[in-house]
């Protein structure tokens, strides 16, 4: 269960970080915060990303068992 957990931290992170970096294109600007934060070791910058790439495929293959919602069988 904690690894759901950190894996929906994850992908918290990476979803406004993806929004973050769509809308400051539109508008001209760099908002990565990953990058930002982390740009000058792109060593980490790039493991946090591709741990939220994991995070995505964890999710998707162990989100029904997870979630009390969808684990129950009710309509979603």
């Amino acid at each position: 269960m904690k690894l759901h957990v950190v894996a929906f931290i994850l992908l918290i992170v990476g979803g406004l970080n993806w929004g973050l970096t769509g809308l400051g294109g539109f508008l001209g600007g760099n908002w990565n915060v990953v990058n930002l934060i982390l740009g000058s070791w792109p060593v980490v910058e790039w493991l946090v990303y591709v741990l939220v790439g994991v995070a995505a495929v964890y999710e998707v293959v162990k989100h029904k068992q997870n979630c009390k919602d969808c684990g129950s069988g009710a309509a979603v």
